[in-house]
């Protein structure tokens, strides 16, 4: 038996697979929404391929519940955000999912953590929780950290097709994971130890942060010489040894933006670029505000009530709005005390922000000015919505004369 504790974007899917494949599977989660929804066969997000998935695992007996299991293994797949103050991770999530497995669990249960966290976080905050219980590690209870790597929009393909990494005290109890996890992963399963295979999960997406970054530096640059930096880019990635990436309005999803500053809460002294590439990344919201501005002076356009933001989600064809670029933007138009745009997504079903409308028609209708801040499909499939329209396009997404560009 694994109960699977927290069933947002990853711990669902994840417990939908194992269970797919024949493993005795309890989903548990605190939202009893969630729960009842599951328990109706009902799923609460949409994902390519989820559906088929959830069908399986219900065929294969998966149960939902919002209390904890008496099993073997627990995955624990629980939010772990940052603490604005101090920029180090906030383990109140893990810690209380932690002790609530601690006060059931039977001698040499295997506790999983999948949640991202800072380097060093189980040695500082779940060790001594379990030593405090008057329990023995390696003994009474065996810890692994198995952080996960997928992307929304595509989660299925890379459960089975991404390699993983297990973090485990133990190399026999690595191992009983591994063949774990293998049950649907076709891909390589390294093991090491739980510190490494924290700070291996971090630096990926730090990686990608400070690339994205440079990306958007450059778009700056490009726009105060007055150049195309899609240009630039273009040419400069004809070099065999250099990939930049595309510039965009910020960064959103619960990890590029976050993990980052795990490091930097821990080790502010030595983390000046990955420091710099949060600054940029995070001004870019205020930087399409400003040219948001500069639109409408040139067209007399007097507020923005008169402006459409098409995408609310992160990125495209998905419905996850964590840390959402569209909703950075939102707050500084806000700060600004400016009016309230328009705002349309053809992903999120229900009015999460003002001026949120359901009609693309509406949307339209009442937006002088059309800035793309997602190129979802939608939109791509049918570009003669913009006609008659002046559009900003931050994703560089579309190729019709006069759309105004980073």
């Amino acid at each position: 038996m694994v109960n699977v504790i927290g069933l947002g974007y990853i711990g669902l899917p994840t417990a939908l697979m194992f269970a797919s494949k024949g493993i005795k599977i309890v989903g548990t989660d605190i939202n009893e929404s969630h729960i009842k929804d599951l328990q109706s066969r009902k799923l609460y997000f949409d994902e390519k391929g989820l559906t088929q998935l959830f069908d399986k695992a219900l065929e294969q007996g998966i149960k939902f519940s919002t209390e904890y299991i008496k099993s073997s293994v627990y995955i624990v797949t629980v939010p772990t955000p940052y603490i604005s103050e101090t920029k180090k991770v906030d383990m109140k999530y893990v810690i209380s999912a932690v002790n609530r497995i601690l006060e059931i669990c039977d001698k040499g249960t295997i506790i999983i953590i999948e949640s991202t966290i800072s380097p060093g976080s189980i040695d500082e905050h779940i060790r001594p929780l379990i030593k405090n219980k008057g329990l023995t590690i390696g003994e009474d209870v065996h810890l692994v950290h198995a952080p996960e790597r997928i992307l929304p929009g595509n989660m299925i393909y890379e459960l089975e097709n991404n390699s993983r990494t297990i973090g485990a005290d133990d190399e026999s109890i690595g191992q009983k994971v591994i063949d774990l996890y293998k049950s649907f992963c076709k891909a390589e399963i390294i093991l090491t130890d739980i510190k490494s295979a924290e700070m291996s999960k971090v630096i990926e997406n730090t990686f990608r942060d400070i690339n994205i970054a440079f990306a958007n530096e450059l778009a700056i640059i490009c726009r105060e010489a007055g150049l195309d930096v899609y240009e630039i880019i273009r040419i400069a990635n004809k070099h065999p040894r250099v990939n930049i990436l595309q510039p965009g309005p910020g960064v959103g999803g619960h990890c590029i933006p976050v993990d980052p500053w795990f490091l930097i809460g821990d080790y502010p002294k030595q983390t000046k670029l990955i420091s710099a590439a949060r600054k940029i990344n995070d001004i870019m919201p205020k930087y399409i505000y400003d040219r948001i501005l500069e639109i409408m002076e040139k067209h007399n356009i007097l507020d923005f009530s008169k402006v459409g933001l098409y995408g609310l989600s992160y990125k495209e064809n998905v419905d996850d709005v964590r840390e959402s670029p569209t909703l950075q933007l939102l707050n500084v138009i806000k700060e600004k005390g400016q009016k309230t745009p328009n705002v349309y997504d053809p992903y999120i079903k229900n009015n999460i922000v003002d001026g949120q409308v359901q009609n693309i028609d509406s949307f339209i209708q009442n937006s002088e000015i059309i800035v793309i801040m997602i190129s979802h499909s939608n939109l791509l499939n049918d570009l003669s919505i913009l006609n008659n329209k002046i559009v900003f396009d931050t994703r560089n997404s579309i190729n019709i004369k006069g759309v105004y560009k980073l």
